[in-house]
């Protein structure tokens, strides 16, 4: 009989919650993410160092023998909610959770170590949208070079190691500047993608790819989860506090019922999604019905997310229209994470077969 989720924070979890937040409010401004997003180079490397050489985030889920700080993931799923909260453009979630848990797969020690520590920012070479249980693309391995192109890759242009899949098999690590790296046009401009083209690139072997790929995109659609969380919560809050104090006929806008009725059905879906996540994050700390908490929580967080992100620009009064006011981000990084290791509807379709409800 499997234990009993635990779906609240501990202590040292919102001391966390309140370091990460007291960081990021120092460091990842809304002005300044929109400045970065219009300069080309969204990647904020202040706050990089300070989130890993500072306070040692990126190696949560490595052990301490290597250098990691031993954690569980539902400490980076609490950094994952703040980061969505101030939509960071950092590479955390493919870096120190995706590309670090393929690399827990392979038993590779001195690239986790380098990730662990932030010196190297790791990417794994397959498509966002990619479902952990779906296909994905590889690249042809010949007389010991890996050719071919990958498309949809989330932060390889600021990857410092490329985890690829080729047709023998085997996951390799490349080196970045031996590789062509395109940027494509993104949705969401805080986490751009791009497509890289190895052509005859040499690349080291890690291990095999397919336990490694699958991992990796499970935990990454896990405690994505966490980060729709932190979105949804942010815009939600940011538009219960604007309607305070925006008024209309000299009362309060979020006095009207109608409104209060869209608020509190926002709330709910926040706090079902809340309880979503967190099972998500404890399933896979405790491998103790991980597919299916993962597959629950990934159906339930894209539309909250989108909901919640569409509710407030439209409550703000279509101020999302407006490039300095930042709630087109987080529409934005919605819409995008609503695709992100397979779409809701991939999800759902995935958990009928896990509990052997087939849809109709």
């Amino acid at each position: 009989m499997s234990a009993q989720p635990d779906l609240l924070y501990s202590e040292e979890e919102e001391a966390l919650r309140a370091t990460v937040r007291d960081l990021l409010a120092d460091h990842c401004d809304a002005p300044g993410v929109i400045a970065r997003i219009e300069s080309g180079a969204p990647h904020n490397p202040a706050l990089w160092k300070a989130l890993t050489d500072g306070m040692g985030l990126a190696g949560l889920l490595v052990p301490e023998a290597l250098d990691g700080q031993g954690a569980t993931h539902r400490e980076a799923a609490v950094v994952l909610e703040e980061l969505g909260r101030a939509v960071a453009p950092v590479p955390y979630l493919t870096s120190a959770v995706v590309a670090t848990e393929a690399l827990l797969a392979c038993g590779t020690d001195d690239l986790l170590t380098e990730l662990a520590s932030g010196t190297s920012i790791g990417a794994l070479a397959v498509a966002l949208n990619v479902a952990p249980g779906a296909a994905y693309n590889v690249v042809r391995h010949e007389n010991g070079l890996l050719h071919g192109e990958l498309t949809g890759i989330a932060d390889a242009a600021v990857a410092d190691a490329l985890l690829v899949p080729a047709d023998d098999g085997g996951l390799y690590a490349v080196d970045a500047t031996a590789a062509t790296v395109t940027p494509q046009i993104s949705l969401d401009l805080t986490r751009p993608l791009a497509t890289v083209t190895l052509d005859g690139a040499p690349g080291r072997l890690l291990g095999d790819a397919e336990p490694a790929v699958r991992r990796a995109l499970r935990a990454g659609a896990g405690l994505l989860a966490s980060e729709q969380l932190g979105l949804a919560d942010w815009t939600l809050t940011e538009t219960v506090r604007y309607l305070k104090d925006r008024k209309q006929f000299n009362r309060p806008v979020g006095g009207f019922q109608a409104l209060k009725h869209r608020l509190a059905q926002l709330w709910l879906e926040v706090a079902n999604l809340r309880a979503a996540a967190r099972n998500a994050a404890d399933a896979l700390s405790t491998g103790e019905d991980t597919e299916v908490a993962v597959t629950v929580a990934q159906a339930y967080a894209a539309p909250v997310a989108v909901h919640a992100a569409e509710e407030a620009l439209q409550l703000h009064g279509g101020i999302g229209m407006t490039w300095e006011h930042p709630v087109h981000l987080y529409l934005k990084r919605a819409k995008a994470d609503s695709i992100a290791y397979g779409t809701a509807g991939a999800h759902r379709e995935a958990l009928a077969g896990l509990v052997d409800l087939q849809a109709p």
